[in-house]
């Protein structure tokens, strides 16, 4: 049975730091490509960060310079740190593992308020 564990979230003010981590069971991440995706209020889901099995990494535009997605293959882990946060980062965050098949975490929530 495959799992995606997200943890991490909270709140946390404008400007600040939450790092975000995906722990799996089930699946070797080195395997899949990892995705961090997040869904805001009223708005589709949207893909923030990947990282690809030769470890490529790619961002969206909006968070390009301020996180940063990486891989821990002996801890079966892929993280997301996510600096000079900004009100509009607040989401619920998703982890995902693609390849043949899609896996998804329960989603953790980030909050960014004053």
């Amino acid at each position: 049975q495959v799992q995606l564990v997200e943890s991490g979230g909270g709140l946390v003010q404008p400007g600040g730091s939450l790092r975000l981590s995906c722990a799996a069971s089930g699946i070797l991440v080195r395997f899949y490509v990892m995705n961090w995706y997040r869904q805001a209020p009223g708005k589709e889901r949207e893909l923030v960060s990947g990282i690809g099995r030769g470890g490529s990494t790619n961002y969206a535009d909006s968070v390009k310079g301020r996180f940063i997605i990486s891989r821990d293959n002996n801890k079966n882990t892929v993280y997301l740190q996510m600096n000079s946060l900004k009100p509009e980062d607040t989401a619920v965050y998703y982890c995902n593992a693609h390849w043949s098949y899609d896996y998804w975490g329960q989603g953790t929530q980030v909050t960014v308020s004053s």
